[in-house]
């Protein structure tokens, strides 16, 4: 039997201000799915409704009508208890900004998402962290406090804190955002080399048309709409 798609998003729209005299549709009939495996660019311009589409997509906000999948379950109906569970098990975010806590190593800083889930450290949540920093190559920086780090080892440690909970998708919001063009090209690489190796489904929001051709394949929103889909190079 087949896995289930990783995300599927089926006549999916957003309002604001419902059922008042200034309601505004701003999602109208969505329909995405993603694959297990997938590394997808999300593109589109300021004000085109994308971000509100990843905020729906990350379990952070709520569809107004249609129907949200993740790993084959129908989600946009659960209760904010669920919700959060599955959000903290199921999705890795990486932001334009790292958000690491700045006193905190980089070895404790990839454990919190395990943390949060478990509330006690153990031996075997700092084994999973430092497997993590070793795969994004910052074995002899695992001790260092996040701020004495550069931007794009710290973006490196966001990637492995996303991981950290083997989650089936990971939205990467701008990540390369705020770095140099040879540490963007540096994290854009980490990811595809973990998207590769684990076979995590990556959703990479970006305004980089070099990145955005080279992951699987584009999505561009456009007033609301997904767009024709062109294929990425």
């Amino acid at each position: 039997m087949d896995e289930p798609d990783v995300l599927r998003l089926v006549d999916l729209c957003k309002s604001y201000n419902v059922c008042t005299p200034v309601e505004t549709e701003v999602l109208h009939n969505i329909n995405l799915t993603l694959r297990r495996g997938e590394f997808v660019a999300l593109i589109g311009p300021s004000g085109s409704g994308k971000s509100t589409l990843l905020n729906i997509i990350g379990l952070l906000d709520r569809p107004t009508k249609g129907a949200l999948f993740i790993n084959g379950r129908e989600v946009s109906r659960l209760d904010d208890a669920a919700i959060t569970k599955l959000r903290g098990h199921s999705i890795g975010f990486v932001f334009q900004y790292h958000y690491l806590i700045s006193a905190y190593t980089a070895l404790e800083n990839v454990m919190m998402p395990m943390l949060v889930d478990q509330e006690f450290p153990n031996d075997q949540m700092r084994v999973r962290a430092a497997h993590l920093l070793a795969e994004v190559g910052l074995t002899q920086w695992q001790d260092n406090l996040a701020n004495n780090m550069s931007g794009g080892q710290q973006q490196r440690v966001a990637i492995a804190r996303a991981l950290a909970i083997n989650p089936v998708l990971i939205l990467a919001d701008e990540p390369t955002g705020n770095l140099d063009t040879a540490s963007a090209n540096g994290v854009f690489e980490m990811m595809r080399a973990m998207n590769r190796a684990n076979g995590t489904t990556f959703l990479l929001v970006t305004h980089n048309m070099d990145l955005a051709r080279r992951c699987d394949r584009i999505v561009e929103v456009i007033d609301g709409r997904i767009s024709a889909q062109p294929a990425a190079a």
